[in-house]
This record gives structure tokens, sequence and C-alpha cells, in this order.
């Protein structure tokens, strides 16, 4: 048994765009474009299995950094109209390139040990907490069986699914599905304090659904001050540029086309200067491999080790 498809947030968030209304005609040719980038990285990515761990999230990340690149630079940036950019936020196309990296990272790092289950890997939708919806007056059908479920960007889990009834025989039950998830991550464009305070109710909720689990943060840039993350349920932040993002009194020209055409050099700079890092996602996936390689415990060697 092999693991499902790979998703493909990113992708579809760019043949969404192809497809919009509002879409400048100038900008037509230039999201056909993307998509060609879009198809031959994710190829590139999906082929790269092969040398050492390091080599492999080295090759992984070097790719990734060339095709965020023609994304951040030739198809927004340098267009000549402003939609593009200032409808970052509602097409999406920041985050879920990395939304769609990491299922192909894991999957290059840990193919084999994660073949032969239902385990799926990518964005989707996990089992956040259940309530009973019922009174002594009447009994609801399924018990009032009410499962409700979190978006999460990143999430290793599992199908699970979930029937009630007042009866033992099951009888006018109510049964629904969801995925648990035992690793999930949030993530982000720019971290600020609220998107940090809304991660760690986030990372609550994972954790009493299912106490083995493990929750992270991924972020491209930081902006905010660091905060330590030892009194939160998130596990770690990981600030995958290791950097700031430009300052607001430089970014407020890049709604324009002529603001970009100016602070041009700056940015390319700044991208170039602070790209994905490797040792960053090397310490994610140790991170990965600790829940994914995690054995059950053995009594035995507990009682002559003489700790657990």
């Amino acid at each position: 048994m092999t693991l499902p498809p790979l998703p493909t947030p990113h992708g579809e968030k760019l043949a969404a765009l192809a497809q919009n209304t509002k879409l400048p005609p100038q900008d037509e040719e230039r999201v056909k474009q993307a998509q060609a980038r879009y198809e031959s990285w994710r190829r590139e990515s999906l082929s790269t299995t092969t040398g050492t761990r390091y080599e492999v999230i080295q090759r992984l990340v070097h790719g990734l950094n060339e095709y965020k690149r023609a994304v951040d630079i030739d198809l927004i940036f340098d267009s000549d109209a402003d939609w593009l950019y200032r409808q970052k936020g509602q097409t999406k196309l920041d985050n879920s390139i990395i939304e769609e990296f990491l299922p192909m990272l894991v999957t290059a790092v840990f193919g084999e040990e994660l073949s032969g289950d239902i385990l799926r890997l990518g964005p989707t939708t996990c089992f956040s907490s259940l309530r009973f919806e019922s009174s002594i007056a009447r009994a609801s059908r399924g018990a009032g069986l009410s499962v409700r479920s979190k978006d999460q960007d990143f999430a290793i889990s599992r199908p699970v699914y979930i029937m009630a009834s007042h009866y033992p025989d099951f009888r006018d039950a109510s049964t629904q599905q969801t995925q648990i998830a035992y690793i999930a991550a949030e993530c982000k464009t720019n971290l600020d304090k609220t998107m940090f305070q809304e991660a760690a109710a986030t990372a609550q909720d994972v954790k009493v659904a299912v106490p083995g689990a493990q929750y992270f943060l991924l972020c491209e840039w930081l902006d905010m001050t660091p905060i330590s993350t030892s009194l939160t349920p998130i596990d770690e932040i990981l600030i995958l540029r290791k950097a700031k993002r430009l300052p607001s009194n430089v970014r407020k020209s890049f709604s324009t086309s002529a603001g970009r055409k100016r602070h041009r050099e700056a940015f390319a700079a700044h991208l170039d200067n602070h790209p994905f890092a490797e040792d960053v996602f090397m310490r994610w996936i140790q991170h990965v491999e600790r829940t994914v390689m995690a054995d059950s415990l053995d009594t035995q060697k507990a009682l002559s080790e003489g700790y657990f």
C-alpha cells in the first residue's frame, strides 16, 4: 500500500487564479507561465528521493527558493497592474506554496516509513472536540452527536469515524467522519502576535483531542517580538527565512506599480539575502521523526534501565 496522492493546494489556487474574471488581461500570460513553472517545480520535487537526508532536503529547499522567488517577483511584483499584489491575501498564493511543499518534503524523507498505512499528508480538517446536543425532554437522533473540526494547513492524520446512539443496537444513530491529527502545522507568510495567540488556542484543541500530538507554527517572516512557546501548547515556532519582513514604510509603496519598480532591487535583495533555510526545515523534519518513528513503551526496557 502507498500513501494517497499528495494534495495540490497551491496548484488549485493557481488554477482558480487563471479562471478569475477579475484577473487583469495583461497578467493572463504571466499566470500561464507561472502554471508551467509550478508543474516543473512539482515534478522535480516529487522525483527528489535519492541521496542522504540532508542532500534531499537541500535539493528540495533549493527548488522551493527558486519557485517562490518566481511567484513573488516574476508573477506578482513585476506586474504592471496592481491587482495581483493587492489581492495576495485573497488569492492565497503565498502560504499555499509551503502547504504544498511540506507533504512533498515529508514523503521524500519518510516515504518508506509512512507507506502501508492510511495516513494522509497535507491540508485537511481535523478533529477538535465533540459534544452531545441532547436533553431530558427528548432523545435526540444519535444522542445529539456534534463533532467540531478545525482546518489545518498541514497535518499527518488518519481518518476516524464516530457513531453515537442512545440504544445498544445503535438504531437511530448518527455517524460523522473527520481526521485525527498526530502532527499539525499552521503556515503563515508573516507571523504577528494575534496570529500567535490564535495558534496557541488551536494547539490546545489539537492536544486535548490527541494528547501525543505535536503542533508547530511555521512562518516565512517574523512580524513580532519573539515570545517563548514554553508556556503555550505550541511545540515550536520555526522562522523559515530567519528574518523579519521589510519595514512597513517600505512595504506601503508596493501597492502601486511605480512603487514596486522603485523598490524592486531592495525587495529582490531581501528575498535573496534571506532564502528558506535548509537547517530550519531539517530541524522540523527531526521533530516529525520523533513522532513518526516513536515506538510503543517497552516495559522490560523501562525496568532494566530504570526510567521511562
